[in-house]
């Protein structure tokens, strides 16, 4: 495959969402569970709950290969910025971006975002014959503090659709492409506040996943909050995390919801963001499953 080059790198927009905490869980078929540690690398929990750091960088975002069609493609690389994606294991294997969100579709092929120019953010496709293609281009997305110029997390449907979200909303793309609108405008009483995290971001959702029904689970990471937003547009709100700790991602498996946290604090050094693993049940009795500690 040629190795796509984008020679223009939004750096004002990346300096500020790399100077927050990955966002990146997921659960493969046998009920293990793998997220980011933006301090130190990438984590394993068995069923049996033993926590095992796997090689890897400490990247921001992470995708599961779950039949492991991407394990022979070359994968993106940007020479502006070294931005770039990793694989790490196999069977499954997990894909590790360092500067944009990604999602591995059923159809085996990589999504992820990308803004070749200062207006504009795409969406891109891999598939594992190793064919790069422009897969939707984003339309606008704006703020009552102006144009939102990047998006925060990205997952796959089962139903071939595409989802995104952007700071107070959330979008998807059918299998059809057609655009449409989960919710927006979204906001949370008494969201306070989250060190680390510019007001302006409003309830922040970050990484998100969907269900075989059509429900979205995002983390509102600037109201420290895990919402459920049915396909009528219902939002609940499955947990609250207490200050300084603020969910990032999440990740459905069966009928539970897992979520990774971090411990936020007000500098840049990464290895102070220690992350911690949380079960939500359907019941919603929330367990905390593991935390990093250093």
């Amino acid at each position: 495959m040629k190795t796509m080059v984008i020679g223009v790198l939004l750096l004002c927009n990346l300096n500020i969402l790399l100077a927050h905490p990955g966002s990146a869980i997921v659960v493969d078929r046998r009920g293990n569970v793998y997220f980011v540690d933006t301090g130190s690398g990438v984590w394993k929990i068995d069923q049996s709950g033993q926590l095992t750091r796997l090689p890897g960088p400490a990247y921001h975002w992470m995708a599961i290969d779950i039949n492991d069609r991407l394990a022979a493609v070359r994968l993106p690389y940007f020479s502006s910025g070294d931005a770039t994606v990793t694989k790490v294991g196999g069977n499954p294997t997990l894909l590790l971006a360092s500067d944009f969100p990604i999602t591995v579709g059923n159809d085996g092929s990589l999504y992820y975002l990308w803004s070749p120019s200062p207006d504009q953010v795409q969406i891109f496709r891999l598939t594992p014959s190793g064919a790069t293609t422009v897969f939707k281009s984003l339309p606008p997305a704006r703020s009552k503090e102006g144009e939102i110029r990047w998006r925060n997390g990205i997952v796959a449907g089962k139903d071939g659709s595409i989802y995104y979200s952007e700071d107070r909303a959330i979008r998807r793309i059918t299998s059809q492409g057609e655009f449409g609108t989960v919710i927006e405008n979204l906001s949370l009483p008494g969201c306070g506040s989250v060190i680390g995290v510019e007001s302006e971001l409003g309830v922040y959702c970050r990484g998100l996943d969907v269900d075989s029904a059509g429900t979205v689970y995002v983390a509102a990471a600037g109201c420290r909050a895990v919402l459920k937003i049915t396909p009528d547009k219902k939002v609940t709100t499955l947990l609250r995390a207490e200050s300084p700790w603020s969910p990032t991602a999440v990740a459905v498996s069966g009928s539970d919801v897992y979520v990774l946290e971090y411990f936020h604090t007000p500098g840049d050094n990464r290895r102070e963001w220690l992350p911690r693993v949380r079960k939500i049940s359907s019941d919603g009795r929330v367990v905390t499953v593991a935390t990093i500690k250093r």
